[in-house]
């Protein structure tokens, strides 16, 4: 059986829909998946082992000059490696109008999606072929799974869900594998960012473990203030920029990770590593880290980031460690 996936964006939206491709891959021997992805994050569906070809869409930068002339070749030329095979079902997984107009009526096969009572949009339930409701009070994780079942006729599994992925980066690890930690101190909301003065805290309270601790980060402005967080400290390493992949094999060689509501958090327990994920204004029940040994940290009585002290944190991340 041949599967079109149609899941572009968000890191976490795709991370998320992983299980479900391990669930399919186990009640359906031969099944194999193609999908459709947003270019920034092309990388992630190759990493599982039922994903033969990845087809990377720029809706994001097509849509800054939708009638540029390179903007419409590359539309071209999607377009006509969307429609070189014909599938024997098209998951439409993102549930926007746009994928669904734009991607989804595309391609050639069954189209099976959310139903208008279902989907984020629900106008985006007017180009598939099949329409499944499935239960909105679950996490992201377990509707996609739900999806998954209906649109390829299985009961969904009772068990955890399953990324598949860890294997991937566990064949080749660190050579410091196990002796060092990751603090994701990067987000693009401001009220999603801990301050820089808790995590230097955090630091200070980590240095008698004898753990090193890792500092990623993608744009500059991130970079600045890694250089800052490390300031002063011999035991934290500010990273080169890493590409997607690498940043993953970092990941997954961590003893424990600390990060801010960010998808690469989403990406943290996709490799099954230990995580204590801070949230103050978002509320991480239907979206939050869903995996083995995640761990949640809040404020009590406030959704103020400044309100999860360094010692909340260090305090669980003892347990850990």
């Amino acid at each position: 059986m041949k599967v079109l996936i149609v899941k572009t964006s968000s890191m976490g939206d795709v991370l998320h829909t992983l299980p479900a491709l391990t669930d399919a891959m186990r009640e359906i021997p031969d099944i194999r998946f193609d999908w459709v992805v947003e270019e920034n994050f092309a990388q992630i569906p190759a990493w599982h082992p039922a994903v033969d070809r990845v087809l990377p869409v720029a809706i994001r930068r097509w849509r800054k000059h939708w009638f540029g002339s390179q903007q419409r070749e590359e539309r071209v030329a999607f377009k006509r490696a969307l429609q070189a095979r014909e599938y024997d079902v098209v998951i439409d997984a993102q549930g926007l109008i746009k994928s669904a107009a734009l991607v989804t009526r595309l391609a050639k096969g069954v189209k099976h999606g959310q139903d208008s009572r279902s989907a984020r949009e629900p106008f985006a339930s007017w180009w598939y072929d099949k329409r499944h409701e499935i239960d909105k009070r679950q996490h992201a994780v377990e509707r996609t799974r739900e999806l998954f079942a209906k649109s390829l006729g299985y009961e969904k599994p009772q068990t955890q869900g399953d990324y598949a992925i860890a294997s991937h980066f566990l064949a080749h690890p660190p050579a410091d594998t196990g002796r060092y930690l990751v603090f994701l101190h990067a987000t693009t909301r401001d009220n999603k960012h801990w301050p820089e003065s808790h995590w230097r805290e955090l630091i200070a309270l980590i240095e008698p473990t004898g753990l090193r601790i890792k500092l990623p980060w993608g744009a500059e402005h991130e970079h600045q203030r890694a250089q800052r967080l490390a300031a002063g400290f011999s035991h934290v390493e500010v990273l080169p920029k890493l590409t997607l992949e690498q940043v993953a094999q970092t990941l997954a060689g961590a003893k424990a990770v600390v990060s801010v509501d960010t998808g690469l958090s989403h990406l943290t327990a996709a490799l099954d590593r230990p995580n204590i994920t801070l949230y103050g204004p978002t509320d991480p029940g239907l979206i939050g880290g869903y995996g083995l040994n995640q761990h949640v940290c809040k404020p009590e009585n406030s959704t103020e980031m400044k309100d999860i002290s360094a010692a909340q944190v260090e305090s669980r991340l003892r347990t850990l460690i």
